[in-house]
């Protein structure tokens, strides 16, 4: 019996190193951000059933400073504005199904525009600019912030006179905010963090973003990443 003892305990070290390197390799597969394109994986089917992301969402302000994963990252952007259908129809509503909201995902790297029919993120600026989407220090230090910006000129006024800038603006902000729940509970699933913000310095992120501020404006800003132990 003596002999088998080293054997045994040999190879439950082995299974557990195994594990554990394993999940590092999984911890530390972070995104690269440093490419004027990114594309991105197709979402992995895993998580939670949506009754337990939905037991499990709460905003979440404190945020630890590693990367998402290229996984993490595909999944939360197919979430909040990916195709879901054949039609070019998206995951998240939008009413009298103009989708008027382009999703921006900003990193230590840059800002990014979110290609929801390729499934890819474009750079439109370099450079650590997560100032420019909230007005709170933990926005500052996250992974990633994204920024809802809705194109006010879907709204064609000879197309539908009863739609107001204002009207427009409070029928894209509905939008943004489906778009934001679906993350909210893609991250809950999934073990993220997220919180919904409505606290977001537009001028500056228009201008940041290149953005004209007579036909965008910023509708709501979220920030997602790991939580802080």
């Amino acid at each position: 019996m003596r002999s088998k003892c080293p054997l045994l305990l040999t190879l439950c070290a082995l299974l557990v190193f195994c594990a554990c390197d394993s999940q590092r390799v999984k911890q530390e597969n972070p995104a690269t951000m440093n490419q004027d394109t990114i594309v991105l994986a197709l979402p992995q089917e895993t998580g939670a059933t949506l009754l337990d992301a939905l037991k499990k969402r709460a905003s979440v302000r404190e945020y630890s400073a590693q990367p998402l994963s290229q996984d993490q990252l595909a999944g939360v952007l197919w979430a909040a504005a990916g195709m879901n259908r054949e039609n070019g129809k998206l995951t998240a509503p939008s009413a009298l199904a103009l989708y008027p909201i382009t999703v921006y995902a900003v990193t230590a790297e840059g800002i990014y525009r979110y290609n929801s029919a390729d499934h890819l993120l474009q750079r439109v600026a370099s450079g650590d600019l997560r100032t420019t989407t909230g007005l709170q220090d933990f926005v500052y230090s996250a992974p990633l912030n994204l920024v809802y910006v809705a194109d006010l000129n879907v709204y064609d006024p000879e197309k539908y006179p009863q739609i107001s800038r204002e009207k427009a603006t409070v029928l894209a902000g509905l939008d943004a905010a489906g778009a934001a729940e679906n993350v909210n509970l893609y991250a809950a699933a999934t073990g993220l963090g997220s919180v919904t913000r409505g606290s977001y310095p537009t001028a500056d992120f228009l201008q940041a973003a290149k953005l004209d501020p007579e036909r965008y404006t910023v509708v709501l800003a979220q920030t997602i990443g790991i939580p802080a132990q």
